[in-house]
């Protein structure tokens, strides 16, 4: 495994999930063989209030990998646009 926190990460974010109270949850996978899936829930039935919630987890995994991979947020929202309209969801 290249990055020593990984499974500490992933141990964290289990746990987040399943104690407290979410109002928003998503979480994106990617496998190792390029499968990709995601699990995305918010509790709320109102179009203003999901597309609020989406957007604040959107732009924090946006401002983290802009931090981690050292590019700046644009280009890293250009990307993720790019592959957004690449990507067949069910």
């Amino acid at each position: 495994m290249t990055n020593p926190r990984f499974e500490e990460v992933r141990t964290e974010a289990a746990d987040a999930i399943t104690d407290g109270e979410l109002r928003s949850v998503y979480g994106g996978l990617v496998h190792d063989d390029g499968r990709h899936e995601y699990y995305f829930g918010n509790d709320t039935g109102d179009a203003t209030e999901l597309r609020e919630t989406a957007a604040i987890q959107l732009g924090m995994l946006l401002r983290v990998l802009a931090d981690r991979s050292e590019d700046d947020l644009e280009a890293v929202a250009e990307l993720a646009v790019e592959r957004a309209e690449e990507m067949q969801l069910r």
